[in-house]
This record gives C-alpha cells, structure tokens and sequence, in this order.
C-alpha cells in the first residue's frame, strides 16, 4: 500500500510569501490546520456541554429545566421522544458528523504530527498510575476518567436520595417511608444505569469514527467496555433488587414480575432483559471466561436480547436516552456483518517448530491498515461462530495484496488450525491451493488511526512470546521508510524479548531486515535482547533444527477473494456516506412512523412504540445504509478490476521456509543480539542503561505481552519517574495486548 510523504516544512512557505500586489497567498497546510482545529474544537464543545448536562441532569434545577422543555416539545411531530433523542442522543451523532469531517479533511494516510517542543515531557495518557489494581494497568488520563464515572454515580444517587427524603411527609410510617424510598432508588437507579449504558457501547463499537477520531484501538477501548460493563451492570442490578425487595414487603412479588403493562413500565420485559444482562456479566467474569472462552463468547450473544427487552420495558422515550450510542453500534455491526461475509484467500500458510502458525491472507490495494494492527479470523472448517483476533506481522509496506499473521497454538481452536494446515501438508498435493486447506473470513484490520510507533525516535520493544508479532510488523515498517525515504522518526530500537524455550528463536527471522534495507545499521541502531527463561543453556545442534514445516506455496488468486476494507481504517469518504445516510434515513423513518400512523392511530403503548424504536434504527441502518455499503462494494470491484487491467499481481512471499535456517548466531543481526539462558529481564538494569545512553529524550515502550510483563514494566516506568534525573530520558506507556 503506497503511503504518501507528509511535508514538514513549515506552514507558511517561501513561495507562499510571495505577493503578488501586495496579498500573501494562503499556504493549503494552514488552511487545512485551521480546519482541523475549528472541527476539534466544535466537537470538544458539543461534548462538554452534552457530558455535563448528564452530570448535572440529577439536580433540582437541570431536571426542571428539562423537564419544562420535554412539556413545551410534547406536542410537536416527534413528540417527547424527539425532544429527548435531540439533548441526549443527538449530540453523539453530530460528534460523529464532524469527525467523519475531520478524518476526511486529515487524508487517508496520517502520521503523528510534529511536537512543536524539542524537550521531551510527561503525557497523562503514557503515565502509568495504577499498577496491580482490579483495573489492571492505569494512565492518569484512565483514571481521571474511572474517578469521572464513580463521582457522577455517586452523586446522582446522593442527589435523587435527598429529593426524595426533602419530598417525604413526616407523617407516614416507618414502612410507608421505606417502601417510598425503595421505589425512588428503584426508579432512578435504572436512569443512572442508562446513562452508563449509553456510553458501554461507544468502545465496543470495533470500527467506530468516535474510536478514530480519538485514536483509540479496539484493543485499547475492550477494557473500557469491561470496566463499564462491569458499573452498568452492578447499578442495574440495585435496580432489580430495589424493586424485588419492595415488592416482597408488599407480598406480591410474583404478580408483579409477570406484570406487562400497556401504559406504564412492562416488569416483565424488564426481567428478561435482566437475566440476559446478567448471564453475559457473570460468563464474561475473568475466571469463568478463561476457563471456558466459547461459552463467554456465545452468551455475549446475549446482547440482543438485552437491548430489544430493555426497549419493550421502558418503551421509547425512555429507551431514546441511550438511542444515540447504541445506533452507531448497530452502524458498526451491520458493517462487520457485511464484511465477514465474505471469503479471503489464503495465499500462504505454515507451521514452524515452536507451535506457530503463519497465514499470509490476500487484501486489495487500497486497503489501510498500520504495523499495530489486528484482524479477526474465522475459519469455517473449524466453527461458524468463533471469530479470534491476531496481531499483524507485515508492515504495509511489506506488499500491496497480503496481510500476514502470526498464530500461537494454545487452544482447541489454534490446534485445530495448526492440524488443518499439517494434514494439507502431509498430502504433498501442489495442485491443490492454500485457500481450499482453510476457508477465512477476515474482520478488520482495526488499529490506531495513526501510527503512534512513529511518534519516537526511541523506541523499546518488549514482549512476551508471540507478542513478538506486531513488533515484527514495527521494525519492518520503520526499514521500510528507511530505505524509501519517507517520514519516519525511529532511529534509536531496543527489542526486549523474553520467551519460555529456544525453539521460538526463528520467528525473529521471519523478518529479513538486510533485504529489506541493506545496512540498515548504518541508519537505524537496533539491539535485541533476547532472554530464554526455562533453559539454562543454549541448545545442542545435533538433532535441533529451525527449518520450519513445509510451506504452503502461494498461489496467484483473483482479487475478487481479497478482503473487504467496510471497516477498521476503512475509506474515510464511503464510512462517513455510510454513517451520514443511516442517520438520515432513520430521521426520515421515525418522522413517517410518527405522521402517518403513531399519531393519526393515537398509539400509546409504551413497549409497542419501544419496539418500533428500534425497529427504526435497524431498518434505517440495513436500508439506507445497504443501499451505500452496495455502491461501497460496486466501487471496491471496480478499483480491483483496475488494478487487474493493470498487470498488478499478487505479491511475492517471501518463503522462509526455503531458506536454509541456520542458528540464529549465524545470521546478520547475530552481531545486534544477545540472548540470555535462564533469566528474566531485569527492567530496572535495563532502563537505567537507555537512559545514560540515550539521555534526555521521550522514549515510548510498547508492550505486548501477558498481563505480569505489562504490570512489570510499567511498575518500572512508574518508580523511574518519580526518581529520575533531569538528564534522564521520559518513558512513554503504551501497551498493545488485550484480552477479550
């Protein structure tokens, strides 16, 4: 995939300071620049305004005032759901709008932008705070936000709690009181509840522009929803229990549960979606989903039921305060729906000795993705329903037509993977190709927006095992620039890498960085560290061979089994039609349903006109935007028929597999490696020795790895911070493992 140069020269050039009658000429970068910035500030404005009209919606005087607002609007067209789907869901979706903008105005291909400041300085979002807590690792701009949440949950309780005692008489009865007072937390425990839905399905929308815009990765913003899921859930569930216990004060607890009302709140609907929302938090609990991943991800399913419920329990009004997020979710998922349909070519597949399997997958050209990217892979022969995601181990720089992938076998599904391609091996038929071993199907790639890899000319790698896959991707991609001369900050490479046996050494070949950029040293110092934790001694060579399995030979596909680029870091102008379109087509559905049946009919049933809700929004998504995913796909065939009148082929793949593998000692990076037998990587040594050499520079250390060599190293970034001299360098956080 070609990438285009960004000019750093200055905003205002020479030639642009030319007059010509005395009136400068506006430099397109400044234009540009100022566009940029009027975007970012617009949408900075609108979520501020929108956030804290949220936080500030329980107090007496907010609430009145939206509450004499949804009196006024009650009477027009869209009735008092239209007035709440303006404050609150609308803002989301403008957001949106001036993002999709943004993202077009900024090009198909961004890099970091240069820092204005030559001295390096601390980030709130690389600064590790919170180390070995519930939440994992914690940067001070996660924790502002986790103490953003907890602060509104708690005074939104605190503030409905002392409404409700100050509108409470004196004279009822210690029961009267409590049963009030449980039917008050009942009730506004679901509304709080609800706001923190509304922002549960902003991070799992995997190819979001929200994600984009702020340059947040699925990998990253998975957590988000954990941590959220997690809150949602234990406030929704008070909501259930507030109730239960009133009703069996009461003694009819169950005649209420069964209750579905027509006018009013149905119980019973609420129940249902309760125990959905429940059996997707319980299985989705650290323990459980390790023990069993397929029944986490089966009842994640779940989710279906617990929104179409939600909406029949509350009905549409209510439901329209969390509208918003949960329609750029269904956006996000018709789009993957659309994409994984589709079967991709396996160009290439092979086992090595250490219990990897590589898969070289067939893209079109003009699909964007970065070195710290991830797909999801489904492989039909080994379950319709599962979907695993891989860290990207090409750069795209690698090749214009294929995408490769690293896979561990750890598993009943890698395993299975791992005897698939095995047993097509063993029948040494050369007629028969790659893609008929295994039918893929591809979701992705999803990554950063911008390759932040690039933001640093000192880089440290670690990783932990196959963690080593992006990294690969990495230094491919920085050689490459290199070598082509295009934009590229990296110039000082530390790999830190620590695996369990010596038989995972040659997946450090995978990349032949002298053929890539022939004295590369000369350009980028690289050193690697490699430290082989449960041997002692390096390995005899007798009977010890890194030649890997026999490959798979790749074999000239069509480029109508390329994978399709609907989302990730899809086309900026086809993704923002598409977003633009839904939207508009649901502001049209909604307005005929209200005009020509809800009010000439007089509907009034709260779970009917709940249902019709959301009836519009999935319709408004597989119409309007289906009629532009199927240009989208008219015009992804046209650009691969151009690009086959053009004699363009699938890449060469390089075949390691052919090359004589010798020990790693024997090749050319063999002078920029040490290896370690029997010891772990001391990070306090480490970090001690880059900063007396590298001195007083931001350094950014990527981790990709388990959860103890995350914690690890951002306990030792943390400590060097807070003790480090003003000539040492600044560490950056950045972590790049996620567990689903």
């Amino acid at each position: 995939m070609e990438k285009n140069s960004v000019d750093y020269s200055p905003l205002l050039s020479k030639q642009g300071d030319e007059t010509d009658g005395y009136v400068k000429k506006i430099s397109p970068n400044f234009v540009v620049s100022a566009t940029k910035w009027t975007l970012r500030t617009l949408i900075s404005i609108i979520f501020i305004i929108w956030a804290a009209f949220i936080f500030l919606l329980p107090s007496e005087s907010v609430h009145g005032l939206f509450s004499k607002w949804l009196n006024f609007s009650s009477e027009t067209s869209f009735g008092i759901t239209g007035s709440i789907l303006l404050i609150l869901s609308a803002p989301v979706l403008a957001i949106a709008f001036l993002a999709i903008a943004y993202l077009i105005i900024s090009g198909e291909d961004q890099l970091p932008e240069k820092k204005n400041s030559k001295y390096p300085r601390f980030r709130l979002w690389t600064f590790p705070i919170l180390i070995n807590g519930p939440f994992g690792v914690v940067s001070a701009t996660e924790l502002i936000g986790i103490v953003i949440f907890l602060a509104y949950v708690i005074w939104a309780f605190y503030a409905y709690t002392m409404q409700a005692l100050a509108a409470m008489s004196d004279q009822l009865s210690f029961r009267a009181k409590s049963l009030h007072m449980l039917e008050i937390l009942g009730l506004r425990s679901g509304g709080i509840g609800l706001m923190c839905l509304a922002f549960l399905f902003i991070p799992i929308s995997r190819g979001s522009v929200l994600l984009r815009f702020i340059d947040i990765p699925f990998e990253h913003a998975a957590k988000y929803h954990v941590w959220l899921g997690h809150l949602t859930m234990v406030i929704f569930t008070l909501h259930g229990l507030f109730y239960v216990i009133e009703w069996l004060m009461e003694g009819h607890l169950i005649q209420e549960l069964l209750e579905w009302k027509d006018i009013g709140v149905a119980n019973l609907a609420g129940v249902i979606s309760l125990v959905a929302g429940l059996l997707m938090w319980v299985t989705s609990l650290p323990g459980v989903r390790t023990w069993n991943f397929e029944l986490f991800f089966y009842t994640h399913q779940l989710y279906i039921i617990f929104i179409v419920f939600m909406a029949l329990h509350i009905g549409d009004f209510i439901f329209a305060m969390a509208a918003g997020p949960i329609f750029l979710f269904v956006l996000d998922r018709f789009l993957r729906f659309c994409q994984s349909r589709k079967t991709v070519n396996v160009i290439s597949s092979r086992c090595l000795p250490c219990g990897t399997v590589e898969m070289v997958l067939s893209k079109p050209q003009n699909l964007r993705y970065n070195a710290l990217s991830f797909i999801f892979l489904q492989v039909r022969e080994l379950s319709w329903l599962q979907w695993h995601p891989f860290s990207v181990s090409s750069s795209p720089l690698d090749g214009k037509n294929h995408i490769a992938v690293l896979i561990k076998v750890l598993g009943k599904w890698t395993g299975g993977l791992r005897e698939r391609i095995t047993d097509g091996d063993a029948t040494e038929d050369l007629s028969v190709p790659p893609h008929m071993v295994v039918t893929a199907s591809v979701e992705g790639p999803y990554g950063h927006e911008v390759p932040y890899h690039l933001m640093y000319e000192n880089l440290i790698l670690v990783a932990g095992g196959i963690g080593l896959s992006p990294f690969l991707a990495i230094l491919s991609d920085i050689l490459h620039r290199v070598r082509e001369g295009k934009p590229c900050r990296p110039r000082n490479i530390l790999i830190v890498w620590a695996v369990k046996k010596s038989n995972e050494l040659p997946l450090l070949s995978t990349v032949d960085m002298e053929t890539i950029c022939p004295c590369f040293s000369d350009k980028v110092n690289i050193n690697v560290h490699i430290f082989v934790t449960r041997e002692s001694d390096p390995p005899l060579e007798e009977g010890y061979n890194y030649k890997p399995i026999k490959s798979l030979c790749p074999f000239p596909m069509p480029s109508d089994y390329g994978m399709s680029g609907l989302v990730g870091t899809g086309n900026n102008f086809w993704s923002g039609l598409y977003v633009i379109s839904s939207t508009l087509g649901f502001v049209i559905l909604l307005a005929l349903l209200n005009i020509y049946y809800i009010n000439p009919v007089g509907v009034v049933i709260w779970w009917y006109k709940g249902l019709l809700l959301v009836v519009c929004m999935v319709a408004s998504v597989v119409i309007f935007g289906g009629i532009v995913v199927g240009f989208w796909n008219m015009w992804e065939k046209q650009s691969s028929l151009k690009d086959k009148s053009n004699n363009i082929k699938v890449d060469k793949i390089e075949q390691n597999g052919s090359v004589d593998h010798k020990d790693l000692t024997q090749y050319n990076i063999a002078k920029l490696t040490t290896i370690r037998y029997g010891s772990r990587p001391d990070f306090k040594e480490i970090f001690e020795s880059m900063s007396e050499k590298w001195g007083h520079v931001d350094v950014g250390i990527l981790v990709c790895g388990p959860p103890t060599l995350q914690s690890s190293v951002a306990q030792e970034i943390r400590s060097h911070s807070l003790t480090r001299q003003p000539y040492h360098p600044i560490f950056h956080f950045h972590s790049h493992s996620f567990d689903l």
